[in-house]
């Protein structure tokens, strides 16, 4: 069972514009041929922010439905947000590590996937808890936004494990966390 941050990011390191589009990201390449058909098989359980949360409501017909996913979510806000009638959602506030632990154990086995933002992803790497860092990079620079990952990472370092081309205009890394071993 792996914590995995999975996200796509311009290459300036912005997962969104300042007003939460992904306009920019849709033309680069087909996010099907970024493995996340075979990424989503193996989640058993995912977390995001209430930023990405209001995005999927907002856009449920770019993603197909209502709500995409089976696994049981768990959305961080300090805020009272609208559920989705049949879908697992559990709003929750606070430290990462409590939600963690129960995110493992409603998991089956399966990875639990740090679906965004970034800094819901860094406190997931601030509490020792990220394993992978899969990155689609698109070939499009925003100048600003909502970034992919607000924390300096210089040591435990990010080791690459693979790099893949997609299309023209995009880069899949897949980076592994080293773990302090102090």
């Amino acid at each position: 069972m792996k914590t995995q941050y999975f996200a796509a990011t311009s290459l300036d390191g912005f997962l969104a514009t300042e007003d939460d589009s992904l306009d920019w990201l849709f033309p680069l390449g087909d996010m099907q041929a970024t493995g996340y058909p075979e990424f989503i098989a193996g989640v058993g359980a995912l977390a995001m922010g209430s930023a990405t949360y209001e995005w999927m409501l907002r856009h449920a017909e770019t993603v197909a439905a209502a709500w995409p996913y089976t696994q049981p979510a768990w959305v961080f806000s300090s805020r009272t947000l609208p559920g989705i009638p049949g879908a697992d959602i559990r709003f929750v506030s606070g430290d990462v590590r409590a939600v963690h632990a129960q995110m493992q154990a409603a998991a089956g086995g399966g990875n639990l996937w740090i679906m965004g933002g970034g800094d819901l992803a860094g406190q997931f790497y601030d509490a020792g808890l990220l394993d992978e860092m899969i990155l689609s990079v698109g070939s499009a620079t925003l100048g600003r936004g909502k970034p992919l990952f607000p924390r300096r990472v210089l040591h435990p370092v990010l080791r690459l494990l693979s790099v893949r081309q997609i299309g023209e205009g995009m880069a899949v890394l897949h980076y592994e966390v080293r773990k302090s071993t102090a």
